[in-house]
């Protein structure tokens, strides 16, 4: 964007340039990654480039092929560079049998997660059509929650280590940290999550409920309890409720109609969401953010590499999709993101979507299917 001059004596173009408006647009990098992510992400990318939405595009090539071919996973400047330059990252999957210890993987994406403090992980469940769904005579509003994960502590901290490896007398252990910093931070994002957003039909979001064990990991637990009863006396307006993460399985298969915001801890959340995601169709039709406030944040659909259907045209490209559209969202581009969810909505109706949700087309069909909707 051209800067605008302080004064006429430093203009560099004609007065009447400020009568005009100003365009600025959102800066996005593009990071496959591997697997399947190679073949969805640049689906979502012609959805986007599809909307007219004012973005401008970067793509990297940081992945598996990358690793194999310089041992390069995350330039040194990599994750600054990210932060400082772009508006939001839109990233595919990580994942690849040649790298035997997804080494690329752990530094590239948790990496970006640990070192660009994205500690909110925010996974919409949102059942689009009832065919979708392995639960007899659902109605779809009857799914629509969000999961907010705690993304930074937790057992992902890879604290810990091994004693006496390859003995009998070997001991693993794991440990979990959660920080009263961590813990409050996430038990807010959720707060001002429900007061913030609505459901699909337009209704409100009134309850937050808060996952853990507590029974059992009582040291955890309690911090998690204790940070919870306080920053729910902030919300008046919102219910807070709690369940054992064990309890919550089962009510989320049992009547998914009673949560409209989920938190928890990192593991429980990752754990929570896959399930979650059966409700709506699969983990291909599931997007998420990894978001901080205010700061550059990272979107990735919820499936994994999926090494042994990449490169077939097989791949459902409606979770990157999805997630594209969570972004375009997340950046103030809310008309582009509605066009892009109703446009998914139709396919799924029609039938104009991959194997695995129901219908006969391959990735990059269901994917042109989606354009011709929004160009139509």
């Amino acid at each position: 964007m051209q800067r605008q001059p302080h004064s006429l004596a430093d203009a560099t173009v004609p007065p009447f340039w400020y009568l005009l408006p100003v365009t600025t647009k959102k800066r996005i990098a593009i990071i496959p990654g591997d697997g399947i992510g190679r073949e969805v992400i640049p689906v979502a990318v012609k959805v986007i480039e599809a909307t007219g939405a004012p973005v401008e595009l970067s793509e990297f090539d940081w992945g598996a092929e990358r690793y194999l071919k310089d041992g390069v996973t995350v330039p040194p400047d990599g994750f600054t560079m990210l932060g400082r330059d772009f508006d939001a990252i839109l990233v595919g999957a990580f994942g690849d049998p040649r790298v035997k210890t997804n080494i690329h993987a752990k530094e590239i994406l948790l990496g970006m997660r640990f070192k660009m403090d994205l500690y909110a992980n925010v996974r919409p469940v949102r059942l689009l059509d009832a065919s979708l769904c392995p639960l007899k005579g659902v109605d779809p509003k009857d799914i629509d929650f969000v999961a907010v994960r705690e993304n930074t502590e937790g057992v992902y901290t890879d604290a810990g280590g091994v004693f006496k490896q390859g003995t009998p007398d070997e001991i693993a252990t794991q440990e979990d940290i959660n920080t009263r910093k961590g813990v409050e931070r996430i038990i807010r994002y959720a707060f001002e999550y429900c007061e913030r957003h609505k459901k699909q039909d337009g209704s409100p979001r009134r309850k937050v409920l808060m996952c853990d064990k507590s029974n059992a990991m009582t040291h955890a637990g309690g911090l998690w309890q204790r940070v919870f009863h306080e920053v729910s006396r902030e919300y008046p307006q919102i219910t807070a409720e709690h369940m054992y993460v064990d309890a919550l399985c089962m009510q989320m298969v049992r009547d998914p109609r009673q949560f409209d915001v989920i938190v928890t801890n990192n593991m429980f959340g990752d754990i929570i969401t896959d399930l979650a995601a059966g409700l709506q169709g699969g983990l291909g039709m599931a997007a998420s953010g990894n978001i901080h406030p205010g700061k550059t944040s990272m979107f990735e659909p919820v499936h994994g590499s999926a090494p042994t259907i990449a490169g077939k045209n097989m791949a459902n490209p409606f979770g990157a999709i999805l997630t594209a559209a969570m972004m375009l969202g997340h950046l103030g581009l809310s008309g582009e993101a509605e066009k892009i969810e109703a446009a998914v909505l139709a396919a799924v109706r029609e039938k104009r979507t991959t194997v695995d949700v129901g219908g006969p087309l391959g990735t990059r069909e269901a994917g042109e299917w989606v354009n011709k909707k929004l160009a139509s």
